[in-house]
């Protein structure tokens, strides 16, 4: 069982894909939600943009509407990465899904606050709370 939620926890599959420079993106599920870990950087010069863009789009392809991106272990966002974030939000949104964030560091969310995106965003600062909020969405 998972400590968040009643039902137990599955894991899909649990792909990592590198990038040049180091990032990470992995997948798991929590009920309903797919939570993708990313970690490194997300920048133009390393293709985490395309990587991540790749990724949630093929996550909506294959059917998942409730996306977590847990952004703990990324180290740094340029405006590319930033703009493979929104692109992506646009993506699932557009699908009828949802994509909310967790655990961002205090760069990121500095960031997103600068760019005004945090009124677009549903942010979380924990894990158990962002898998949650997707419980009153009939997505």
């Amino acid at each position: 069982m998972s400590k968040y939620t009643d039902r137990p926890q599955t894991q899909i599959r649990c792909l990592t894909q590198p990038g040049a420079d180091g990032m990470n993106i992995s997948e798991r599920t929590i009920g309903d939600v797919v939570v993708v870990d990313v970690s490194g950087k997300i920048t133009l010069g390393d293709g985490g943009d395309t990587i991540l863009k790749d990724k949630l789009r093929s996550l909506v392809q294959q059917g998942h509407r409730k996306l977590l991106l847990n952004l703990a272990d990324v180290t740094y966002v340029d405006s590319a990465g930033l703009g493979a974030i929104v692109q992506s939000y646009t993506t699932v949104t557009n699908q009828g899904g949802g994509m909310k964030l967790v655990n961002m560091t205090k760069r990121i969310h500095d960031l997103l606050a600068i760019t005004k995106l945090l009124t677009v965003f549903d942010a979380f600062d924990n894990e158990a709370e962002a898998v949650t909020s997707f419980s009153g969405t009939p997505v």
